[in-house]
């Protein structure tokens, strides 16, 4: 076998050395490449987890806020509730009190633009003489408006007693009573709602008593007077039918 030359010996020496030398470099970066790749995708996996952590500690906080809102508007309520309770019983309370007071003491009203002073238990007087009126209990109803108007002269209810007491009288077919009634309502307050009314009944009582003339001018002055009520429509029916 033929001997290689101390020179060839040499540059394969130089080859060798330079192989392996770019092979130990080329095993060293593929590992730090490896280890690289690893701490990264342990990063991200550390990233994520903390990530799912703090969602779930958010979530737990938003439901325990949704929970104390939730209990906070309750509690709202409830309070509401309470106070339109207690406003309630104090309106029923103060209500209560001031138509207890009014049983013994004096009061001002004013009924169907009449002001006064009501007694106690005038108005209960009025409403029991109203109320026999509207039973048909004629005999009652007159006795009870007779005795109020000598009673309570002064009440705010008189214009109102004479008004229920003369139709009361001239549903009786007391027709000089309900004529005497109706007149003193007329000439004691002129300006009362009721006056248009309470001289329909007048004039239907002076007919019915034979006062024709009368009833006819009772009806022409309501009509002239009142032109747009509907006693004034009842009027003129009536004074087209008396002949």
């Amino acid at each position: 076998m033929k001997m290689l030359s101390h020179s060839a010996k040499q540059t394969l020496s130089r080859a060798f050395c330079l192989s392996a030398t770019v092979l130990c470099l080329g095993v060293s970066n593929s590992a730090w490449a490896l280890f690289s790749d690893d701490e990264a995708r342990k990063a991200i996996l550390d990233l994520r987890k903390s990530l799912a952590t703090t969602q779930l500690e958010l979530q737990g906080q938003i439901e325990k806020l949704k929970a104390d809102n939730a209990e906070l508007r309750g509690k709202i309520e409830s309070l509401e509730k309470q106070g339109e309770d207690i406003n309630s019983s104090q309106k029923t309370y103060y209500q209560d009190l001031d138509a207890r007071l009014g049983n013994f003491e004096p009061r001002t009203i004013t009924i169907e633009g009449v002001s006064g002073i009501v007694q106690p238990d005038e108005k209960k007087a009025y409403d029991d003489a109203l109320k026999a009126f509207q039973a048909g209990n004629l005999k009652k109803a007159n006795e009870a408006f007779s005795a109020f108007a000598a009673k309570y002269p002064k009440s705010p209810y008189l214009p109102l007693t004479l008004y229920w007491g003369g139709n009361s009288k001239y549903a009786n077919k007391d027709y000089a009573g309900a004529i005497s009634q109706l007149q003193s309502l007329i000439k004691k307050y002129p300006d009362h709602p009721r006056v248009p009314a309470a001289m329909v009944t007048l004039g239907n009582a002076q007919l019915e008593s034979g006062s024709k003339a009368a009833a006819k001018k009772t009806f022409a002055e309501i009509v002239a007077k009142y032109p747009d009520t509907e006693a004034a429509k009842d009027a003129q029916q009536l004074l087209a039918a008396t002949k």
